[in-house]
């Protein structure tokens, strides 16, 4: 398929109407017989622009296993020929990446593999072979050496966010799924960094490489760094303070507090809770649903403020986060961009405010544009406009969007247009409501039937 042909589609389900430069070249090069080493930064866009070639490689469906996505996500099948396999370090960025696929690979069978949930519902998938196939690396080599999927045949292999899987100790992991890729022939590795020796295993073959990490430079261009000094080494309440600056125009925008502990993620959030900040927690000790959820709620405007270690810094599909906080300035260089690069994206201005308590020394490789003075008399943050709707039921359910939307106006009494995001996940989803009339609603719904089934229906806190 073309550039052309995609084109349509790209602009009906994902809603962009035109590629970037990174986007054409990745499907021009689609043409070469070469391995492609991309390096671009977070939030560029690369999802698409390894998928389109990815897609274009591919052979026509034939109700097999034919692509193969690696990180954290759903499900995956063993009858068929798989024809490429994805790998990436974390469940939500397959997550992520598997929903792009899914939007544009009209015909191919897309499944997702990850931990922290059932292996019976990954392992019931797989009596029909998907085309496409989403898993964390852990995961997926699991299912090979059950026998649950084939990947002799694998001719395209991706390796999303290649340095982050390094950096997570996947290394193993990822040689001994290659070891099974006997017939691999095309070889797409994406980066943010370019790496000075790449692992022998990988065996590239003459390798194309795009670098498009020169957008860093633009970055900082639409990016402010301010200093804000905290009175006390404790900077709790001066992160509040400053919240409460940032929210005194009657919105509190999408923040990110970055902490560099568990710990002490789980402190500041709860700390920002009981002084009526609409927080929420992120940290990898939290299981799967509250993962999950805490994006979600975060996505959907309930709770828009994300109180979270590094594990939120890359890989996951947030959008519009304005703020950037850093609650505890970062251990490393790396960690201190990838923080960053969680604002200002793709056009868009942003602002990073570094706290620093007394006596506490500058990161050599944190530079300011400002010093940011808080007002200690600012009011209350206030209350988000929308809240979060639970229900007990999800895609193993049969449950979908358009049935909670139904449910929602027909039995909630809502206009479509009040209706917020909505996420279905295997067994349960969550759906955006206004505040406002969000009691009102919850009475109304929580003892009636969806789609002829009592389900649990509650407002989550």
């Amino acid at each position: 398929m073309r550039e052309k042909e995609f084109l349509p589609l790209v602009e009906s389900k994902l809603g962009i109407g035109a590629l970037n430069d990174m986007q054409k070249r990745m499907m021009d090069a689609a043409s070469e017989s070469r391995d492609i080493i991309l390096l671009s930064p977070t939030g560029s866009g690369k999802t698409l622009a390894f998928t389109l070639p990815m897609l274009k490689m591919l052979k026509a469906p034939t109700g097999r296993v034919q692509a193969v996505v690696i990180a954290p996500s759903r499900e995956l099948a063993p009858t068929g020929r798989v024809q490429a396999v994805v790998i990436a370090p974390s469940r939500e960025l397959a997550l992520q990446i598997s929903g792009v696929i899914d939007r544009l690979a009209a015909g191919f069978k897309v499944s997702v593999l990850y931990g922290g949930h059932k292996v019976e519902d990954e392992v019931n998938t797989l009596s029909v072979t998907p085309d496409i196939i989403v898993a964390t690396p852990g995961r997926l080599l699991d299912h090979a050496k059950r026998g649950n999927i084939d990947l002799t045949p694998v001719r395209i292999l991706v390796l999303d966010e290649f340095d982050k899987s390094l950096e997570l100790g996947f290394e193993d992991d990822m040689r001994k799924i290659v070891n099974r890729l006997k017939n691999v022939s095309r070889i797409i590795l994406t980066s943010a960094t370019q790496a000075e020796t790449l692992p022998a295993f990988l065996k590239l073959t003459n390798p194309l490489t795009l670098d498009y990490t020169g957008g860093v430079r633009d970055l900082k261009r639409r990016m402010r760094v301010h200093r804000v000094d905290s009175d006390s080494k404790d900077k709790l309440q001066g992160l509040l303070f400053l919240l409460r600056q940032l929210s005194a125009g009657g919105t509190q925008e999408r923040t990110i507090v970055f902490v560099n502990h568990r710990e002490s993620a789980e402190r500041v959030e709860e700390y920002l809770k009981r002084n009526g900040v609409a927080a929420v927690l992120y940290h990898g000790a939290l299981d799967q649903r509250d993962r999950e959820t805490a994006l979600a709620r975060f996505n959907n405007g309930s709770c828009p403020v994300l109180v979270a270690t590094d594990l939120a810094a890359r890989g996951l599909d947030i959008e519009g986060v304005k703020d950037v906080i850093h609650y505890h300035q970062p251990l490393t260089p790396e960690a201190y961009t990838h923080r960053n690069g969680r604002t200002a994206r793709v056009d868009a201005d942003g602002d990073v405010y570094v706290l620093v308590g007394p006596e506490e020394d500058v990161k050599p490789f944190v530079e300011f544009d400002t010093t940011y003075h808080v007002d200690t008399d600012a009011p209350r943050s206030p209350r988000p406009k929308m809240a979060t709707l639970y229900f007990s039921a999800g895609k193993k359910e049969k449950l979908n969007r358009g049935d909670i939307v139904g449910f929602l106006a027909k039995t909630g009494g809502l206009d479509g247009s009040e209706i917020g995001k909505i996420d279905v996940y295997d067994h349960y989803a969550l759906a955006a409501i206004p505040a406002e009339k969000a009691r009102e609603i919850e009475k109304r719904v929580s003892s009636e039937k969806i789609k002829g089934e009592k389900r649990k229906i509650t407002l989550m806190d």
